[in-house]
């Protein structure tokens, strides 16, 4: 009943910037917390940045100061804007949303598919 998308992936150079974006679709009633995972080859994927409903933020520690996660209520879509990029950013990058299906229960953890972010010369 709803579908996570993200988009924004590619390959950018050391110190270079990336803006992910994700948006949700199909039939929900509202959309609660959101946020950014991500998942390199051999690491354990992460929480880097989340956002609540009313755009309380939360990064990690390694993030901070770097990326800024957004949202477009109106939208029901959340970004992420990445500056000053390392190579240990490189990795597959998730949109999680928790989505609220009815007024009345029935609630879900929705994940995107992933989006790559590669960080190299």
């Amino acid at each position: 009943q709803v579908q996570l998308v993200e988009s924004g992936g590619g390959l950018v150079q050391p110190g270079g910037s990336l803006r992910l974006s994700c948006a949700a679709s199909g039939s929900f009633f509202a959309i609660g917390d959101m946020g950014w995972y991500r998942q390199a080859p051999g690491k354990e994927r992460e929480l880097v940045a989340s956002i609540t409903s009313g755009g309380i933020t939360r990064y990690l520690d390694s993030a901070k100061g770097r990326f800024t996660i957004s949202r477009d209520n109106g939208k029901n879509t959340v970004y992420l804007q990445m500056n000053t990029l390392k190579s240990d950013d490189t990795a597959v990058y998730y949109c999680n949303a928790f989505v609220k299906i009815r007024r009345v229960g029935d609630a879900i953890f929705a994940w995107g598919e992933g989006t790559l972010v590669t960080v190299s010369l």
